[in-house]
């Protein structure tokens, strides 16, 4: 590890691409950014429950199945000392640089792969060349490892540089169940930040575009849906049952029939459904995986009340009772136009790429907006850009792979913007209380302009 990580972007991506760990169970994963992090040399790191509060976590998996991902992990050499650290499941990093005043800027770039059994065609490029997934049933089919070589080519480059100021790399757990997002919000390490990165690849746009920020990203939820009922002969006493199935099967038909919303898109899902145990008997028991998703978070929140109305109603019609449980969730927020316009300048001056969009509508869900809609509400910028890669299949396939061009593009784009940022952070008022190492003065971009020699816009004063 003694090579600079901008030397080996194409290496670094295909070993992470061979050891994919699902949400909550990244040991390994969490293990080696660890180790490249502490080659590189940061001012603070954080991993695991020193990261963020345990408590804050959504969709955390059960102990009984965390345990053949820390055994693997050992068997691979991790460091026992974090293994120990991240008991219990809780996964990723923070990685702080200080460097004196300057403006406060975070990274976000997320960890965790997909239960997906990655193709063995000679035609896909990672069976082909011999970085297929190790771990059966497991694979990065979302380019999450293309993501955590960005976090470290760009955490390497700030840290070689004369970069001043406070740069915080949030290596989020959990993205795929929408469970990391909120706990890294939540934690001191997102006090203070002036601008928030987010990053994707692909996403259906190709190698030598950007896209410098989204819009529309639908707020989500995933929930549980257990129904409870009474079990009988389907025979000889089918009157004395309580059909959980039957009741199943009118919560599925009315969920679709929820209403949609004259203020905006909404969504609701049921993925899967389970029930009962023989042809014989009254299914007592019905369980389903659902999610619900809206515009913006109110929309949402319409359609998740609505669907518990539903389940619930449907229950109470068949004798049986329902729980709602709420998995996961993440709000809506828009990406910052202010820092769209820089993105888009930056990365129209990268060698490599010819298209530049300033801002797309999303269409699906993220659950970094939750650290979005943190540091905005903090009177803070973010934006959530994707760089295009040429990738044979869609996201969440088995032959999903990335042009590994991409992968220089990104750090140029995401290093470009993060020096920018610095030159033209504005240094906050004289006398106003910021805490100026931290860069807590008023942000760029208040007035609606990010200025090319940093000045505050005419409204500051």
């Amino acid at each position: 590890m003694t090579e600079p990580i901008r030397d080996r972007l194409v290496s670094l991506r295909r070993s992470l691409h061979r050891h994919p760990e699902p949400a909550w169970r990244e040991f390994s994963t969490t293990a080696r950014l660890v180790e490249e992090i502490r080659a590189i040399g940061v001012d603070e790191l954080a991993v695991g429950p020193d990261a963020y509060d345990p408590a804050d976590r959504m969709a955390v998996t059960d102990d009984d199945e965390l345990e053949p991902w820390l055994e693997r992990a050992r068997e691979r050499g991790a460091d026992p000392a974090l293994l120990e650290r991240m008991t219990g499941g809780n996964t990723g990093a923070v990685a702080v640089l200080k460097r004196g005043e300057g403006p406060s800027i975070g990274l976000r770039v997320d960890i965790d792969g997909l239960f997906i059994e990655e193709s063995t065609s000679p035609d896909h490029d990672p069976a082909d060349e011999g970085f297929r997934s190790e771990i059966e049933g497991t694979m990065h089919a979302c380019g999450h490892d293309a993501h955590m070589t960005w976090g470290l080519a760009v955490l390497e480059a700030i840290a070689e540089s004369d970069f001043s100021g406070r740069f915080v790399v949030f290596f989020q757990p959990a993205e795929e169940t929408g469970g990391g997002g909120c706990p890294m919000a939540k934690s001191e390490f997102a006090d203070g930040l002036d601008y928030l990165l987010a990053v994707h690849v692909g996403l259906d746009h190709p190698t030598g575009e950007v896209v410098a920020g989204i819009e529309k990203p639908l707020a989500m939820c995933h929930v549980d849906l257990t129904i409870e009922g009474t079990s009988a002969h389907a025979g000889k006493a089918p009157n004395e049952g309580d059909n959980a199935m039957h009741a199943m099967g009118t919560t599925i038909e009315n969920a679709y029939g929820i209403p949609r919303h004259s203020d905006g898109m909404t969504r609701v899902n049921i993925g899967k459904a389970e029930a009962g145990t023989a042809s014989n008997v009254i299914a007592e028991r019905a369980h389903m995986a659902a999610e619900a998703r809206g515009e913006t978070t109110e929309l949402m929140e319409y359609t998740k009340d609505r669907l518990e109305r539903t389940v619930k109603n449907a229950a109470r019609m068949h004798g049986c009772r329902a729980e709602f449980d709420v998995v996961s969730e993440s709000p809506r927020a828009d990406s910052d136009p202010e820092l769209q316009s820089l993105v888009s300048e930056v990365a129209g001056e990268v060698r490599g790429i010819d298209h530049v969009i300033p801002a797309a509508d999303f269409g699906a869900s993220e659950d970094a907006t939750f650290l979005m809609d943190r540091v905005q509400r903090d009177g803070g910028l973010a934006t959530y850009m994707i760089v295009g890669t040429d990738h044979p299949t869609s996201h969440h396939t088995p032959t999903f792979d990335v042009d590994e061009r991409s992968l220089e593009h990104g750090v140029e784009v995401l290093v470009g913007t993060i020096e920018e940022l610095e030159r033209r952070h504005p240094v906050p008022h004289v006398g106003d209380g910021a805490d100026v190492a931290h860069g807590e003065g008023r942000p760029i971009g208040e007035s609606g302009a990010i200025g090319e020699d940093g000045a505050l816009g005419e409204d500051d004063g």
